[in-house]
């Protein structure tokens, strides 16, 4: 898909511009949807702003529910069954999670499972650029946040994933 421009952005109708970011945040097109009523954006980062501004306006059942929609980094069932949105896929398969060998699988699968049950939705870190010791580092470091801290986390690193996944979509 060839990378729009602000101008070419603003110039879609609101059901075009649900279809081209409508996965920018994980199986949450209401964010594009609610994000398109603040046109026009005078660039990228406006856009982002937007994005992120309609998941912070958003109730608390519609903010856990975009947490909970996240996959499971290095879940390989999930990879292997395709359950992983294209953006996901690479993201895990660009930082090597699709490659983990079987001890730090196992390691990523016992951390992802005590994060899930101590915070009640999955680990999220925007992988892009870091490597797989970074990304276990980080699990290991943020399951002794409190819960208050982890969402927050949790909200600012959806972010972060949400302005990579634009870069790709808009110049």
């Amino acid at each position: 898909m060839d990378r729009l421009s602000i101008a070419e952005v603003n110039r879609l109708t609101p059901e075009e511009f649900v279809r081209r970011f409508g996965a920018v945040f994980e199986h949450a097109p209401w964010v594009a949807k609610r994000a398109a009523a603040a046109r026009p954006f005078a660039d990228r980062a406006a856009l982002h702003a937007a994005m992120v501004g309609a998941v912070r306006q958003a109730g608390e059942a519609e903010r856990l529910a975009l947490l909970l929609a996240h996959p499971e980094l290095g879940d390989r069932q999930l990879l292997a069954a395709g359950r992983l949105t294209a953006s996901s896929q690479g993201e895990q398969q660009g930082a090597g999670l699709d490659r983990l060998d079987p001890a730090n699988a196992e390691r990523l699968r016992r951390l992802n499972d005590a994060y899930r049950a101590r915070f009640g939705f999955p680990f999220i870190l925007a992988v892009k650029g870091r490597s797989k010791d970074e990304i276990l580092a980080a699990l290991d470091a943020r399951i002794g946040n409190d819960r208050a801290a982890e969402l927050d986390t949790a909200f600012a690193e959806v972010a972060k994933i949400a302005g990579f996944r634009l870069a790709d979509l808009v110049a």
